[in-house]
């Protein structure tokens, strides 16, 4: 955003805090109809809010009142939602309570990470903020209060959610290796080092099979490595060792041998 804008000739400001007189100055000296707002990080003090015409109009990556907070997409991915959207609203003092503007959803499919989602909703966050600011600027802008039933928070993502418990199912840690692509990337052990997942897919576990501890390596082909899960089996298609560059597991598995072998052992 701030390269774009230095290529137009804009002036581009960085006020560390909204909350000191000379960064509300500056925004008074604007003169500001809107200030739009996008994946900021920081609580905009209320005299802050209170500054442009329209108010600030933030675009959220969730379908309001669900997902308010601070990683609305990787949260998505983790509970298995199947839709998820982008919401525009007006902020208030709450965390993200203020009534909405716009939305609009999106089917969340098998094998979106939250790079593919990330990217998918940027566009229609893009193109929704464009729609309401015409609204407000023709006098046709509509706000919705946000309905009290389905609330739920998007707490930030700590590394430590990272690592892979192989007692879970197949499908709880294909959504973990999902929703944390392409950061901070779902981890297992590995003779003791760092094992990254970056892709992987559940599969049925094959018939008859004998009982084998969670973690372990089932077989280990071409199409990928197969590891027992609490329920079901993950297929590992992409994986990274500590200090190496992410590979497919075919070429992985040029360099190791991996049957009968045990991930997330120290």
């Amino acid at each position: 955003m701030k390269r774009r804008a230095l290529d137009l000739g804009l002036t581009v400001h960085q006020p560390a805090t909204f909350k000191s007189p000379e960064a509300l100055a500056l925004l008074r000296a604007a003169e500001l109809d809107a200030l739009v707002v996008v994946a900021y990080g920081l609580i905009l003090p209320i005299t802050a809010l209170e500054v442009p015409k329209w108010g600030c109009i933030n675009i959220h990556a969730s379908l309001l009142p669900r997902w308010r907070g601070a990683a609305p997409i990787q949260r998505a991915l983790l509970a298995g939602d199947s839709m998820t959207g982008v919401t525009i609203m007006r902020m208030e003092a709450g965390l993200d309570t203020g009534p909405m503007l716009k939305s609009r959803s999106t089917p969340i499919g098998p094998t979106d990470t939250a790079k593919s989602l990330h990217d998918r909703l940027a566009e229609m966050g893009a193109e929704l903020i464009g729609e309401s600011l015409d609204d407000f600027s023709g006098g046709r802008i509509r706000e919705v209060v946000q309905p009290a039933e389905g609330v739920t928070y998007a707490e930030k993502v700590k590394k430590s959610e990272a690592l892979i418990h192989w007692q879970q199912s197949a499908e709880q840690i294909d959504r973990q290796v999902r929703a944390f692509n392409p950061s901070p990337i779902a981890e297992t052990r590995f003779n003791g080092e760092q094992l990254r997942v970056w892709d992987a897919e559940p599969i049925e576990a094959p018939a008859g099979g004998r009982e084998t501890m969670p973690g372990t390596v089932l077989t280990a082909t071409q199409e990928g490595i197969d590891v027992v899960c609490g329920r079901g089996i993950l297929r590992v298609l992409r994986l990274q060792l500590a200090g190496r560059k992410p590979l497919p597991a075919a070429q992985f598995l040029r360099g190791q041998r991996l049957d009968g072998m045990r991930f997330g052992d120290p």
